[in-house]
């Protein structure tokens, strides 16, 4: 049995991992400690995931990498002693370098991908991806390219559009806006492959949780853990009532935490909870008025 972390927040509570949201939690206190999980080796085991070992490359290597070899040849003319290679050995070497390279990148698939998985690895630090996502998202792209969506388009773009569609199927908020300001794309050129990716690979793409958007958005603009409780009651309670029918998750999540905070007389305006959830505050305005008529 391992003994799990204490908060350092509460002193109390346990911190547990959310594989879903690649955050990890206090379970008393609701502090988000981190936004990603990071990779303590054998010795740190309070904060696991079920059936996943720590030893040997993660999964994401392991499935994103599989288009090379899992050894590299050195370009050090020494052996592991550090002596140098004699003649004959260092000529075979060479060959071996020669050969090593050309099979590497044989084809420009092969290039492609390899260019690809170098921006997603970027993607994972900017936007604190989990590696679920990641896998998800390297295998849509290379659906994509083996229907030959890629040729003749961004890879850039490409790539961000099989991120969302990932963060929308394994439920990890993440909005077009953002995925588009950090990949440094224009937001209708990702809409435009979307729909493209959408319809040619025959995905179903899941609603967005308008509870996870609650959490994402609060989290994003330290709003406090009784404000986000009184959010997520609120949110089931629109839910449960049918309210949210055909309203835009994130929209309806942002509202509610609007008039959470308004319920606590926290000091949260509709530019900064709009900014922070990747819409305009005409939407929250017009969210709220429509709360107001049924609930409020």
């Amino acid at each position: 049995m391992h003994t799990p972390l204490t908060c350092p927040g509460c002193s109390k509570g346990h911190l547990i991992a959310d594989a879903d949201t690649g955050e990890i939690i206090c379970d008393s206190c609701g502090l988000v400690q981190v936004t990603d999980f990071p990779d303590h080796g054998m010795l740190t085991t309070s904060i696991t995931y079920p059936n996943r070992s720590s030893v040997g490359a993660s999964n994401f290597a392991l499935i994103c990498n599989d288009i090379e070899y899992s050894t590299v040849i050195d370009r050090a003319n020494t052996d592991a002693r550090g002596h140098r290679l004699d003649p004959s050995t260092l000529s075979r070497m060479q060959r071996l370098r020669t050969w090593d390279f050309r099979l590497r990148t044989d084809s420009n698939a092969a290039r492609n991908i390899k260019q690809a998985l170098n921006e997603l690895d970027a993607l994972k630090d900017k936007l604190g991806l989990p590696d679920t996502v990641l896998e998800k998202a390297s295998y849509i792209y290379r659906k994509a390219q083996i229907k030959g969506l890629v040729h003749g388009r961004s890879i850039s773009a490409i790539l961000s559009t099989a991120v969302y569609i990932a963060c929308r199927e394994m439920g990890t908020p993440r909005t077009l806006k953002e995925i588009s300001v950090i990949a440094n794309l224009e937001r209708k050129d990702i809409a435009r492959d979307y729909r493209l990716l959408v319809t040619e690979l025959d995905l179903k793409i899941p609603l967005l949780d308008p509870l996870k958007c609650i959490v994402g958005v609060a989290n994003r603009i330290n709003i406090s853990e009784k404000t986000k409780r009184l959010a997520l009651d609120s949110m089931n309670e629109i839910i449960k009532n049918e309210i949210s029918a055909g309203k835009n998750p994130m929209g309806l999540a942002a509202t509610v935490l609007y008039v959470s905070c308004l319920k606590n007389k926290e000091n949260k305006t509709q530019a900064d909870i709009a900014r922070a959830a990747g819409i305009t505050e005409v939407t929250i305005r017009n969210r709220y008025s429509d709360l107001k008529r049924n609930m409020i």
